[in-house]
């Protein structure tokens, strides 16, 4: 099954659960035994050659959900042993049902020890679900250091064990999985933080549960998908001209600091923007001409020479290369002023941090977690530990869009339900990356005007750019190569 584009909260899980069983009349046993189908028809696609499974299993409807797939890979002709982490004699409700069913079929049950899984082909992780909010006490936590020791292949049952269903990170200690079915809707702790790394690949079945509409129970996150880019960026008409595709200034590149200007100049023309300009200092002018013929450059000695760029211009990218000097102090005073559409990045953003403005609707503000620190007054820690409510705390202090930047690139907006771009790659973490995706999302936003759908689709494009140059390894991918091929992604039909 495809995965849907909306993200749920561990709570929302828990309403769209009851949802199913009040609203749609889905007995709970029911949802249970369709979690063990999906279960194994996803470990069998997986693991086709696999023979004996080893099943572990807790004490809440996860463990129970871990004895239905047992007893349906048992009638399926598979060998295979539940470990009980919780004694079957204190299960209840439907764990306690599923295990007597499992049972009364000839199923084996043993006690949860060590070396248990050492000879299985793979184990089935179904020992606490999105159960925990808080540290996984010391039993789970014995268990699941056993899980990991063992060496084997984990399919985990709906969450990695230990690992938070809202923000990613693991609650002391998590499950490694190789691969993660996880049912009626997914979870954002498969998305942020630690998620994608625990979990593995990812398996999605709604057990038939229709969530009700989005008015009723807006998801958490929503994913950016592929169709968003020629949603966006249509072919364009046989009769077109620069004219028609909007203009673009980007303002940086301080004394020394050159390269920036230039990436964020050519990845503007890269997704199609119709005319480049780039306001740099004196010194770094014949740097960016002679590196990208196409851009027109232009040296800022003094403000006042800026005012009739910011005239001419569509929308406005100030901070690659920038500087914070009293020359880059002047330069951002005028363009936070101007009344155009503006990304922010770099520079721009401790500038902006250090000097309170008021929020605007018409910005992009694109911070990496260090920069969204210094922006809300936080630490890069404390960013990273909730994501997602530091983008929120961002887009509150400031308005417009914020992008915020990192492994699971983050979008929000007022009133907007945050969007997050799974594509991209530790290659991507190197100079200049941010420079190319600032000058996308400026590119985009001339072409189209919208600020939420350029940032959308300019975070995609830069990371299934990303991706591509990556494929041939990971370690020394330069900007400059992802803002070449941002071309291929702005084309993608």
């Amino acid at each position: 099954m495809r995965l849907p584009d909306a993200i749920y909260s561990t709570r929302q899980i828990r309403e769209l659960e009851a949802h199913a069983i009040l609203e749609l009349g889905i007995p709970a046993y029911a949802l249970m035994k369709r979690a063990g189908e999906a279960a194994l028809r996803a470990m069998r696609t997986r693991w086709p050659t696999a023979r004996r499974i080893g099943v572990v299993c807790g004490g809440g409807n996860n463990g129970g959900d871990g004895y239905v797939l047992a007893r349906f890979a048992k009638a399926a002709g598979l060998d295979v042993v539940v470990f009980a982490a919780v004694a079957p004699a204190l299960l209840r409700g439907d764990a306690a049902r599923a295990c007597e069913e499992f049972r009364d079929g000839d199923g084996t049950i043993r006690e949860f020890e060590a070396g248990a899984l050492s000879d299985v082909d793979v184990v089935v992780d179904a020992l606490l679900g999105i159960g925990p909010e808080g540290p996984v006490r010391e039993a789970a936590a014995s268990v699941i250091g056993v899980i990991r020791a063992a060496a084997r292949p984990v399919f985990a049952l709906d969450l990695p064990s230990g690992l938070s269903g809202d923000t990613g990170l693991p609650l002391g200690c998590a499950v490694r999985a190789d691969c993660t079915l996880t049912f009626v809707g997914l979870k954002t702790g498969l998305f942020l933080g630690d998620g994608p790394e625990y979990s593995g690949s990812l398996v999605f079945d709604d057990l038939g549960v229709v969530p009700p509409s989005r008015e009723l129970l807006a998801p958490r996150l929503t994913r950016i998908l592929e169709a968003e880019l020629p949603a966006a960026l249509p072919r364009r008409p046989r009769a077109s001209h620069k004219g028609l595709f909007g203009r673009v200034l980007v303002v940086g590149g301080g004394a020394g600091m050159p390269g920036a200007a230039r990436l964020a100049g050519e990845a503007a023309l890269r997704v199609g923007a119709g005319v480049v300009k780039v306001a740099v200092a004196p010194q770094s002018v014949v740097a960016v001409a002679a590196g990208r013929p196409e851009l027109i450059v232009h040296a800022i000695e003094h403000v006042d020479e800026l005012s009739p760029l910011l005239a001419w211009a569509d929308v406005v990218a100030i901070g690659p290369g920038l500087g914070r000097d009293a020359w880059a102090q002047a330069l951002a005073a005028v363009c936070f002023d101007a009344q155009r559409p503006i990304i922010v990045d770099a520079d721009a953003l401790t500038l902006l941090a250090d000097n309170a403005r008021q929020a605007r609707a018409d910005w992009v503000l694109t911070p990496h977690p260090g920069e969204a620190a210094h922006l809300i007054d936080s630490s890069g820690s404390d960013i990273q530990a909730d994501r997602l409510a530091a983008l929120e705390q961002v887009v509150a202090r400031y308005g417009g869009i914020c992008v915020l930047k990192g492994a699971g690139t983050l979008i929000g907006g007022p009133g907007r339900v945050p969007a997050i771009c799974e594509r991209g790659n530790p290659g991507m973490a190197a100079p200049g990356m941010g420079d190319v995706l600032t000058g996308a999302i400026a590119g985009i936003h001339a072409q189209i005007g919208d600020p939420w759908v350029a940032a959308r689709v300019g975070v995609l494009a830069h990371a299934m750019a990303g991706d591509a140059e990556g494929r041939n390894g990971e370690r020394g991918v330069l900007a400059s190569e992802v803002a070449r091929e941002l071309r291929t992604w702005v084309n993608f039909q």
